[in-house]
């Protein structure tokens, strides 16, 4: 299967072509319900994470939320 290179949180990654938004988020073990997901400086529904497939050169920034006052 073909690799494709992608930026996450600044860090370049290999990545197989068919690869989908939510299959990154859930390999770096983070959270969904506790981020913000930017792809290509667009936040993202959610909703729609297993259906965004990633293409050569997106750049994702996966943002968390932080509590207090």
């Amino acid at each position: 299967m073909k690799k494709i290179k992608i930026k996450v949180n600044g860090k370049i990654k290999n990545i197989s072509e068919n690869t989908s938004l939510l299959d990154i988020v859930k390999s770096l073990k983070i959270p969904i319900k506790k981020v913000a997901i930017e792809l290509n400086e667009e936040i993202i529904d959610k909703k729609n994470l297993k259906n965004i497939k990633l293409k050569k050169e997106d750049k994702i920034e996966i943002v968390h939320f932080i509590g207090g006052g």
